[in-house]
């Protein structure tokens, strides 16, 4: 009898997805999101796992990170992390934004520095638009993406800046309206991994992690 483990001999890496809706993909009616279309374009030799969950702050996905992520890594595998929050940070509960933008960049800087010390590469997603949450909090994205930018290049980890140009999207906001506000269809999940694919993710996905 073999004691070959079914899957062992595939050489791709192993990435975890983790952060919300957008992550999750949810109103594309072909069920593949961004994070489908990515892996189909550029990594489609990977052991994928999607880990978004709607409505996730940076707080609860930080919560959940490593219990999700560690029972889906091997040792010695190219082990990769794709993290998308700050969405749902910035929409408004009883007045004020659910997670506040000094707290977010806590909680990405956590995030990074929790896969840095795991030898797990990590590459971020800007937030996208919710497009219901008005020109407030299409604001609050404006101003926290450049701050995620800024976090990411002081350590080194690659960061997509997708908000003011899927805010300005017509496919994205007629999608989005046309649904529930704030997921588009297959035609803006398939813009958002367009950004994703011209922000380096084949590169990144081509690259040798850095071990801590």
């Amino acid at each position: 009898m073999s004691n070959h483990v079914i899957g062992e001999t595939f050489g791709g890496p192993r990435i975890c997805f983790i952060g919300d809706s957008f992550v999750q993909g949810l109103g594309d009616p072909e069920f593949r999101g961004w994070v489908g279309r990515v892996l189909q374009a550029a990594a489609p030799d990977s052991t994928a796992f999607n880990l978004g969950v709607r409505r996730n702050s940076s707080a609860e996905v930080l919560r959940r990170c490593w219990a999700e992520v560690e029972s889906r890594t091997l040792p010695g595998a190219d082990n990769r992390l794709v993290v998308s929050v700050g969405a749902n940070d910035a929409m408004t509960e009883g007045g004020a934004p659910r997670v506040g933008p000094a707290e977010t960049l806590a909680n990405l800087a956590a995030l990074l520095d929790g896969a840095r010390e795991r030898g797990i590469g990590t590459f971020v997603v800007g937030p996208p638009p919710v497009v219901c949450g008005g020109a407030e909090h299409l604001d609050r994205l404006l101003a926290l993406a450049p701050a995620m930018a800024a976090l990411c290049a002081r350590r080194g980890v690659p960061f997509v800046d997708v908000t003011r140009v899927l805010a300005e999207d017509r496919v994205w906001v007629a999608e989005a309206n046309a649904a529930d506000g704030a997921h588009p269809g297959a035609g803006g999940y398939r813009r958002l991994a367009e950004l994703v694919l011209d922000g380096g993710f084949g590169g990144w996905i081509g690259s040798v992690p850095e071990r801590a």
